[in-house]
């Protein structure tokens, strides 16, 4: 194990952020380059090494999360890649985009700040990288059987490599321009860097899969015309479909879903544009949704040279502490303060938009709330909190209801759905067409990364023996399984 004294020895330490004046300079990586990993070791030493390492049942990955502290504590980069990617496919994409349920779960967070288990993940994988650890795992045979894959969002990619890596012949089908689908578009530069998803694409290459940009399965090509081409499809098309605010006004110019606005000004990083249609340059801006999302949409404003940004969310304001009713190990709900936050705007809690108002030339200038309070478990207006505040631009992040059906992949294939509007699947991830299984959000509804990749490794098992008749893949979840929360 790490250091028995480890976590009386030493406290909790975390990354470094570059100065606030510095950072809204560019797009790069908020974190200072090169200064967690000095740190990793000592960190890594406050693990305990539990009996019971609740830390796993936190992750649905099942991540091994002491082995690797111990290597990494002990400075075995190499052999803590190693049990790192046992399994986790793209633990550099979850080292900077997880919210860590794995540290909420960690023992010593019941009575002092849990490990910093996302820190050293990240720092492993990066040093990975460095030293050349990360390399091409081709197959040793190819099975002679076809799989497409539709989405290269990380449950994607992870059915992806998976079943390249036990030999079959995978093509992946994206929609956009490039790979990664919401690691690409919805993710700002500043929160990751694309050239992590660039060279885990270049790896994949290598091992054998191949890559179609461009063509949206329903529309571009018939999903019964794929299914014609492949032994076996893994539909990970997301849950793309966000959740819409009707109310008065939301017809105005300058009110845009987050996922109109972010990928804009991804586009611009990758060359696209030298200045994005949507801009907050300038402008008042208004997020509505208290979500990762809309802080990706502050942070993207503030880079942009916004007036002002003020974020509203319809619920209360979140506590620091854990509240009664979220013990440990469950995923607390707790006021989060991100990097972006750190960098101006106001937050707005408990407030309801009522609606928009515009100028003469249909252009958003004023957002009207109200606020809220809960009675009874119902949602209640408070009279006379009636106001407005400046709004040029408005972006709504207020989460996703399900995967797109208006492109025709649900109808073509004719699949079932579920209660929620998912896409339905049994026990091994198949759905109610013979060779057609469902991994991520599009199946689970919108999640975290975590549960993508766990979604797309345990999805890839069922249409591995499904072609086989057997398989040793991995499964770590069932589709019925949810997060440690109350």
């Amino acid at each position: 194990m790490a250091d028995p004294k480890g976590f009386l020895n030493h406290g909790r330490e975390v990354a470094r952020t570059r100065p606030v004046d510095v950072r809204l300079k560019d797009w790069n990586e908020v974190y200072v380059p090169g200064s967690l990993l000095p740190i990793i070791p000592t960190q890594a030493s406050r693990c305990m090494d539990c009996g019971i390492p609740f830390c796993h049942n936190g992750c649905p990955l099942g991540n091994l999360i002491p082995e690797w502290n111990d290597y990494a504590y002990r400075e075995d980069w190499s052999a803590a890649s190693e049990r790192l990617h046992a399994t986790n496919n793209f633990p550099e994409f979850t080292g900077r985009l997880c919210p860590a349920p794995c540290e909420s779960a960690c023992v010593l967070g019941i009575n002092q700040p849990a490990v910093t288990i996302k820190n050293v993940e990240v720092s492993i994988i990066d040093k990975a990288w460095d030293s050349g650890d990360v390399a091409p795992q081709a197959p040793e045979r190819l099975s002679g059987k076809t799989v497409a894959v539709i989405g290269s969002g990380p449950a994607g990619l992870a059915a992806a490599q998976q079943l390249t890596r036990a030999g079959h012949t995978v093509a992946v089908y994206e929609r956009a321009d490039r790979v990664g689908g919401l690691l690409r578009y919805g993710i700002p530069e500043f929160k990751m860097e694309k050239r992590h998803i660039n060279r885990r694409i270049e790896q994949m290459r290598a091992e054998g899969t191949r890559f179609r940009t461009g063509i949206e399965i329903g529309r571009d090509l018939k999903a019964t015309d794929l299914r014609k081409r492949y032994d076996a499809v893994v539909i990970a098309a997301g849950a793309t479909v966000s959740r819409d605010l009707p109310v008065p006004g939301r017809e105005l110019n300058g009110i845009h879903f987050a996922m109109e606005y972010l990928p804009l000004a991804n586009k611009v990083q990758e060359g696209d544009y030298v200045a994005p249609p949507i801009t907050a340059e300038g402008k008042h801006v208004v997020v509505i949704g208290g979500g990762d999302t809309g802080a990706d949409c502050v942070g993207t404003a503030h880079r942009q040279g916004a007036a002002s940004v003020t974020q509203l969310e319809i619920m209360p304001q979140p506590g620091e502490d854990r509240a009664p009713h979220q013990p440990w190990p469950t995923f607390p709900m707790l006021y989060k303060v991100t990097s972006a936050h750190e960098e101006g705007g106001e937050r707005v809690y408990s407030v309801s938009t009522t609606h928009f108002e515009g100028d003469e030339d249909g252009n958003v200038q004023w957002l009207h709330l109200v606020e809220v309070e809960f009675i009874d478990g119902k949602l209640t207006q408070k009279a006379g909190t009636e106001r407005k505040i400046p709004a040029q631009l408005v972006t709504l992040a207020m989460g996703f209801t399900g995967t797109d059906q208006e492109n025709g992949l649900v109808s073509q294939f004719g699949l079932g759905l579920d209660e929620r509007g998912n896409i339905a699947r049994d026990a091994d991830f198949a759905t109610n067409v013979p060779g057609v299984y469902v991994a991520g959000d599009a199946g689970r509804g919108q999640s975290l990364i975590v549960w993508a990749i766990a979604e797309g490794r345990s999805a890839a098992r069922g249409v591995d023996r499904f072609l086989t008749g057997a398989s040793e893949l991995p499964a770590p979840i069932r589709p019925t399984d949810r997060s440690l929360m109350v």
